[in-house]
């Protein structure tokens, strides 16, 4: 069950980071950084529905894991030069850290069960 809500809080995070992305002007590297980690979470967890055991599921739920922890470097930055506003960095911010506790909840259950 903890899946399918990771699934849909990932989707919904990644299309957040592509509307962000491209309200953002300047900063082309960094847009880009977090454009690939912001939408590889949710990619990864739904390539992790179709994994070749537990060990392959655990596999992609930690590499969601720390794409999710680099999107949060890169949010952190683009708020510390100013380039997101508080309210955004912080929605954003809890956003993550969300997904970041049901990947970890996750990946422990799945180790739990191995």
């Amino acid at each position: 069950m903890k899946e399918n809500i990771l699934i849909e809080k990932s989707k919904k995070f990644a299309i957040d980071i592509i509307n962000l992305c491209d309200e953002i002007k300047g900063s082309a590297s960094i847009i880009n950084q977090l454009l690939r980690s912001g939408t590889s979470i949710g990619a990864n967890i739904h390539e992790a529905q179709y994994a070749h055991g537990k060990n392959d599921f655990v596999a992609k739920l930690e590499i969601s894991l720390k794409e999710c922890n680099e999107t949060e470097y890169w949010l952190e930055l683009l708020f510390e030069t100013n380039k997101i506003n508080e309210m955004t960095y912080k929605d954003l911010k809890q956003k993550a850290g969300s997904i970041r506790r049901l990947l970890i909840a996750s990946c422990k259950t799945a180790k739990e069960n191995n």
